[in-house]
């Protein structure tokens, strides 16, 4: 954050643009945005609030996060295809999933599974106890109210006039824009599923989805279910469906 420059409080938007506004505030009035309130990104605000404990001034951070509660993918919901505001579900989370990862190389370095348990826990855990541990970290480090929820980003332009930021964002169908030194983008690349097409789609008389909407298996039970693929996804989905995975020449 060295060599940061005072810049000015507040300027219009443009013909068509909501008016934007600036607060000087936090070191020498910067302002930085974060996008997506995911580990990634909620990493950063831990970040911010860990130098602050230690005395060093910051800059405002504000990030803003599209779902209603934090957690990026982590986070479950039984929706697929828009939410309860008519946005894509950013979410491919199902709601038995297990961790294919150990524990010990997923945890946070300044909090670990066993200080937010009290216990020892094992190395591959359930979807909720990942997510659990996710909030607390963010709970017990303060930065809750440095995320504006159910804010959607819009678009981000930079102005080299200035050397600013202009974010614009969507929370319950008003549009608003901020100016910003800095912008972190922490919303991720996994939220856009990629899905072939092979002749005769359009005649199945069966269900044809993606892994991003599969939320339960229950859904399938005594049915025939082909699964497409072989990575992790195909494999955890087609151990709860009870069919097996088998790779398919190109």
């Amino acid at each position: 954050m060295a060599a940061m420059q005072q810049i000015g409080s507040a300027r219009a938007g443009g013909a068509g643009e909501p008016a934007t506004s600036r607060a000087s505030v936090g070191v020498s009035g910067q302002r930085v945005c974060v996008i997506g309130a995911g580990p990634s990104g909620t990493a950063q605000l831990r970040a911010f609030a860990a130098a602050s404990a230690k005395g060093v001034e910051i800059p405002e951070v504000v990030c803003y996060e599209k779902q209603a509660e934090l957690g990026g993918l982590w986070n479950y919901s039984w929706r697929t295809g828009v939410d309860e505001h008519g946005e894509p579900c950013h979410g491919s989370m199902y709601r038995y999933l297990w961790s294919n990862g150990p524990k010990e190389a997923l945890e946070f370095a300044d909090y670990g599974f066993e200080e937010h348990f009290g216990k020892p826990i094992p190395s591959y855990p359930p979807r909720e106890v990942l997510f659990d541990y996710i909030k607390g970290r963010i709970d017990k480090s303060g930065v809750r109210d440095w995320i504006k929820f159910n804010h959607t980003v819009r678009r981000v332009t930079f102005e080299n006039a200035n050397s600013l930021f202009t974010v614009v964002t969507s929370h319950e169908g008003v549009e608003s824009a901020e100016v910003f030194d800095y912008v972190v983008v922490c919303s991720g690349h996994f939220s856009t599923p990629n899905v072939p097409y092979w002749p005769g789609f359009d005649k199945f008389e069966g269900r044809i989805l993606h892994a991003h909407d599969f939320r339960d298996a229950l859904e399938f039970k005594d049915k025939d279910v082909l699964i497409v693929g072989t990575s992790y996804s195909a494999e955890d989905i087609g151990s709860q469906v009870g069919v097996s995975v088998t790779h398919a020449p190109k």
